[in-house]
């Protein structure tokens, strides 16, 4: 009898470690795995969508430069009727499976966005191997061109400069870490409208087109940089429903961040109070009280926001008396105008011009209504049109502490 049970434990044993590694020989092993690291969707010639799928070469290591790491990722493109249909034939051709469980960017261009993205921000997200995380970008070129033009500068692999290029927006406000997860929540809202980072190339070239009354309104695709990368990213893309139907200036984003508290510092430039001819730079930090009201007037959203702002100066020469608290009091009183009329003038850009209501003022306004289904009738996406805005700036600035007056 022990001698039974003995051959049934054995047996037993030998079935589970075979199941065990039964998967490694499965069409799931690593070596038949692809593994995508951004993709890329435009308008196809002969049919719907041109997708081009970017991969890093095995074998890549992280002592490669910028340069090397940009010629060691391959790009490869398929002409397909959907995204699932180019995935499949993508297999087929490379004689492995895709994977996107590594994918940081999702590249639209402006063409597509226009026509709407619907399906594909659908497909993506029912996706399992797609990350909530992937970065939304709509290029004012091709896709494919941006991602040609894409490298890191001062990374050594791509897929880390994927991976931290949209945490620049907590230290300057000129783009907005929009994903995919954000994307699909956005869409499917009642509350607020979808928004993506703004992408595009430059041709490396200064031109009577790179002159700007104000650095803050440059966007993707202006020729304001001169580098190693073509591509670059300030900006958002601004949609109603799954269509694109306008962009944002550097200064218009930071609004957008400064709105959903997702800035921690920031950079304006303000007439000097003392001297017309004159700018001074501030270094803006948001306070972390800000307010925001949403009521019903005669049937139109009225909406009031109010946030505090602490600064210091970071232009200053001999002549200059930034020290003095007369003028200190003066440069705040500049700053709180400069910053109203900058939120103010957003504000009513995105209802009067997109109606697109990107900044979720639609989740304040809920309590206006004792049900869901009276929120869904008052029908807030194209109500947020009608919208009235008071804005309320307080901003306290003082001097550098790296120089004091002797």
């Amino acid at each position: 009898m022990n001698k039974i049970v003995r051959n049934i434990f054995i047996l037993i044993v030998i079935l589970v470690l075979l199941l065990a590694f039964v998967p490694s020989y499965t069409s799931l092993n690593i070596d038949n795995l692809a593994y995508v690291i951004a993709i890329g969707i435009d308008v196809g010639k002969n049919e719907k969508f041109e997708i081009c799928f970017q991969f890093t070469q095995n074998g890549s290591s992280g002592s490669e430069s910028g340069q090397d790491q940009k010629s060691a990722s391959i790009i490869n493109t398929v002409e397909a009727p959907s995204l699932d249909a180019a995935i499949n034939l993508m297999n087929s051709y490379l004689a492995k499976k895709i994977n996107l469980s590594h994918c940081r960017l999702i590249v639209f261009s402006e063409e597509i966005a226009y026509r709407g993205i619907k399906d594909e921000i659908y497909t993506l997200t029912n996706n399992s191997e797609t990350r909530p995380s992937t970065s939304i970008i709509i290029s004012k070129c091709n896709a494919k061109s941006y991602l040609d033009n894409s490298s890191p500068i001062l990374e050594n692999l791509i897929t880390k400069y994927y991976e931290i290029f949209p945490n620049s927006s907590k230290y300057t406000g000129y783009v907005y870490n929009a994903t995919l997860g954000d994307f699909f929540n956005q869409l499917v809202c009642n509350n607020c409208e979808p928004f993506a980072i703004l992408g595009g190339i430059h041709d490396n070239s200064f031109n009577e087109n790179s002159k700007f009354e104000d650095y803050s309104d440059i966007k993707s695709s202006d020729n304001t940089f001169l580098g190693l990368r073509d591509s670059q990213n300030i900006g958002v893309a601004v949609f109603k429903g799954d269509k694109l139907v306008g962009e944002l200036s550097a200064s218009e984003t930071l609004c957008l961040s400064i709105i959903k508290g997702d800035v921690e510092s920031f950079y304006i430039r303000i007439p000097n109070p003392n001297d017309n001819n004159k700018k001074i730079d501030l270094l803006m930090y948001p306070d972390n009280s800000r307010k925001i009201d949403v009521d019903i007037i005669n049937g139109s959203p009225y909406i009031t926001y109010e946030t505090k702002f602490s600064g210091k100066i970071y232009s200053i020469d001999e002549d200059s008396k930034f020290l003095d608290s007369d003028t200190l009091d003066n440069i705040s009183q500049t700053a709180n105008i400069y910053i109203n009329d900058l939120l103010t003038n957003y504000l009513y850009k995105t209802s009067l011009v997109f109606e697109s209501d990107i900044n979720g003022f639609g989740n304040y306004c809920l309590s206006n209504f004792l049900t869901t289904s009276e929120f869904k009738k008052y029908n807030w996406l194209d109500s947020y049109s009608d919208s009235t805005f008071k804005v309320s700036i307080k901003t306290e600035i003082e001097s550098s502490f790296l120089v004091t007056e002797t």
